[in-house]
């Protein structure tokens, strides 16, 4: 009996069937930021110069190892991660699943959190994610940047994840996981519908109520596992074109330099307006604009 255990455990191996693992071949991309990690409760925690910065960057690293365990667990074959957070020099490469590549610094490119992304992906997930500018009891709460108060595609009012889902879509890849704070993930599925979420804390005006970080990464792990398990349930998040882009900043000297970005009219107090029917036109006009 057991030469024919051992026997059938050769064949199926030179049919290329591995014993216990699903023969699906995903492909996976993952975009890390910080804001959103377990723990992370203000700016301090997520800058380079705070006192327990290295702390939370390997938070940030071990949260991400628990997306790539769930996404191996479910027949992931691929597994791209994007450091998507301020230097983009965050995630410690020697901490990190060696069965993931990471994407380190920043390209100049309009694609920024999902630099590296295209039309060979199977799905897309976001881990250590924000809400936007403004959000009630939002952990962290901006959008891009300090001086961004708001950014309207097409009149839908957008996060980080939902610009980045929009990428997402121009390539027809789903996000199917979102894990940061409970502001996020509400909003994540307020405008994505069928998402998978894990919140890791949930704000308290500018204090947080989190997760105990393994919790958190046992949560990550079995939500992105169960995701990838149902890839085919979830739908890439688009938008029909034409795009309206309307951007608001906080100071007279950032809309006057965005003012300067070709296309880009000045419709409104400290508001920016830019049309194009190419979402990366758009992407690129965003960048342009807030710089």
């Amino acid at each position: 009996m057991k030469r024919i255990i051992q026997g059938l455990v050769v064949a199926l191996s030179l049919t290329g069937i591995a014993v216990g693992q699903s023969n699906d071949g995903l492909k996976v991309f993952i975009s890390v930021d910080m804001e959103g990690v377990t723990g992370v409760v203000n700016v301090e925690d997520a800058s380079r110069s705070g006192k327990d910065y290295d702390y939370f960057r390997q938070t940030m690293t071990r949260e991400a190892n628990a997306a790539i365990e769930g996404a191996l667990a479910a027949g992931a074959t691929e597994i791209v991660v994007r450091d998507s957070h301020g230097t983009a020099l965050n995630l410690l490469p020697e901490m990190l699943h060696r069965s993931a590549k990471l994407i380190r610094d920043w390209s100049g490119g309009p694609m920024v959190m999902m630099e590296g992304i295209d039309a060979s992906y199977d799905a897309a997930i976001y881990v250590g994610y924000h809400a936007k500018a403004g959000t009630p009891d939002g952990v962290l709460d901006h959008t891009s940047s300090g001086d961004v108060t708001n950014v309207a595609i097409n009149g839908v009012s957008m996060p980080e994840t939902g610009y980045n889902a929009l990428m997402a879509g121009y390539y027809d890849v789903p996000v199917i996981f979102v894990a940061g704070d409970k502001a996020v993930c509400d909003q994540a599925q307020a405008l994505l519908g069928i998402v998978e979420t894990v919140a890791v804390k949930e704000g308290i005006g500018a204090a947080a109520l989190n997760l105990h970080p393994e919790v958190a990464r046992e949560q990550i792990r079995a939500g992105v596992q169960r995701a990838l398990e149902n890839v085919d349930d979830y739908k890439p998040y688009k938008l029909s074109a034409p795009y309206t882009l309307v951007l608001t900043l906080k100071t007279e000297q950032s809309i006057h330099q965005g003012s300067f970005y070709p296309g880009a009219r000045r419709t409104g107090d400290w508001e920016l307006t830019y049309k194009s029917a190419d979402l990366m036109e758009i992407m690129r006009a965003y960048q342009g604009m807030r710089r």
